[in-house]
């Protein structure tokens, strides 16, 4: 009961982080997981918490919900299922933590990967990018959210339609890994509970928003992400 219980909590916290700003919240709670699920279960868990956490986001900011964007990232997020969902089925899931950890590590302190990821204006390109690495490494990072904030001043558009886009990047976790044998049964409990924390989140988010716009969670979020990346590589590697 005290996994389901931290799990659970830290889900809640970082649902209401990203209702409020829009990111961070699922690669915080994708870098906890490993300490307590097994390798093979941690995307799939955190893709059905995050699948609900991002779709009740979008429909709580439902009347901000604009589709102009969306519709070619749907199309590019199809595409990165048929492509790294067949991949995925020669990936040895035990490695999955070291692959979460180097990811977020670059993500924080790659200046290249970085720019190279900024310079893909294209939302199918960032469909079929965000979607494929979703499948391997759980939160793809906040390339949507970036793109989507150079188009529209209107923080809660950014963060309804970034939901919704995220939503679809989770949802295809859940048949690329029905097929690969996982049992979403044997997690149901934790699942359900994380799910209500999701929602809950998501809620009070929508509506702290506007009160706290948290500007100094820029400057904390790549040293807490960095310690948690570093904990699940040195783990993986030498214990």
């Amino acid at each position: 009961m005290l996994t389901e219980f931290i799990l659970t909590l830290s889900n809640l916290a970082t649902s209401l982080l990203t209702g409020i700003t829009g990111l961070g919240g699922g690669m915080i709670l994708l870098g906890l997981m490993p300490l307590f699920l097994p390798a093979a279960a941690i995307v799939p868990v955190h893709g059905v918490t995050q699948l609900a956490a991002n779709a009740s986001r979008a429909w709580f900011g439902r009347d901000a919900l604009e589709w102009r964007y969306f519709r070619p990232f749907l199309v590019g997020s199809l595409a990165g299922i048929a492509v790294f969902g067949v991949a995925v089925h020669w990936v040895n899931l035990d490695w999955i933590p070291l692959f979460i950890g180097i990811y977020i590590l670059l993500l924080q302190w790659a200046p290249r990967l970085i720019r190279l990821m900024q310079r893909l204006e294209n939302f199918y390109v960032c469909g079929f990018i965000q979607t494929g690495l979703g499948l391997f490494v759980g939160a793809p990072g906040p390339l949507a959210i970036a793109m989507l904030n150079r188009r529209y001043d209107n923080k809660h558009m950014v963060v309804s339609v970034g939901a919704l886009m995220m939503s679809v990047v989770h949802f295809a976790k859940l048949p690329v890994y029905l097929s690969l044998g996982f049992s979403f049964a044997e997690y149901g409990l934790l699942m359900a509970w994380m799910v209500a924390a999701s929602i809950a989140g998501s809620w009070l988010g929508v509506r702290l928003r506007h009160r706290f716009p948290m500007p100094w969670l820029a400057k904390i979020l790549p040293w807490l992400l960095t310690a948690i990346a570093l904990k699940l590589i040195v783990t993986m590697l030498f214990f």
